[in-house]
């Protein structure tokens, strides 16, 4: 397993839908997930710690897992099977650990508000990983304060890689458009 962490540019406006970047520790991959607008949302108030007057969804789970008596230990993007993630919450009760199946969007909101590491199987990061250049990756807003016009919006990472290839074409360098057009495919597939 990787451990992953959810960064600073972790949202990325896909139209109506949002894709959260997983980042290795260790590893120079990062893994692009698809996830919804209210997902995105939910994990962009919990990290920018925006108050709200009533539990939202995540926050309520994370309280009935708090009076129940379990721990939670983590959450595992665990699979990838017809260009779908699968995820499980990792919970210890009594001594027993108890895995429960999830959607990687809200076990990782879920992660996130107990602040328990999130893992991705290393056959998940090897077949969906991309490797995202640190000065490509853009500074983002919260999901509510994206908006759909061109001026003044933050390329995606597939815009950024897109520009790359652009520029090693007609720069000439072969190998590097070669890597930067399947890190494009793979990103594609994960959608």
């Amino acid at each position: 397993m990787i451990h992953v962490e959810v960064g600073a540019t972790f949202l990325v406006s896909m139209g109506k839908d949002f894709v959260i970047l997983l980042k290795g520790d260790e590893d120079k991959r990062t893994l692009p997930i698809s996830i919804g607008q209210h997902e995105a949302q939910s994990i962009a108030i919990h990290l920018n710690q925006i108050p709200f007057p009533r539990p939202l969804t995540h926050d309520l789970f994370k309280s009935v897992v708090d009076v129940s008596g379990c721990t939670f230990l983590r959450t595992e993007i665990c699979d990838l099977s017809d260009e779908t993630f699968y995820a499980r919450l990792v919970l210890e009760k009594n001594g027993s650990t108890v895995e429960i199946d999830s959607r990687p969007s809200d076990a990782i909101a879920i992660a996130l508000r107990f602040s328990a590491p999130i893992y991705v199987n290393e056959l998940v990061m090897d077949a969906a990983g991309i490797i995202i250049p640190e000065d490509a990756a853009p500074e983002l807003s919260p999901p509510a304060a994206q908006t759909e016009e061109v001026s003044g919006v933050p390329l995606t990472p597939f815009q950024i890689l897109q520009q790359k290839l652009t520029t090693a074409v007609e720069e000439e360098r072969y190998e590097e458009a070669a890597i930067l057009r399947d890190q494009m495919e793979k990103l594609n597939q994960s959608f």
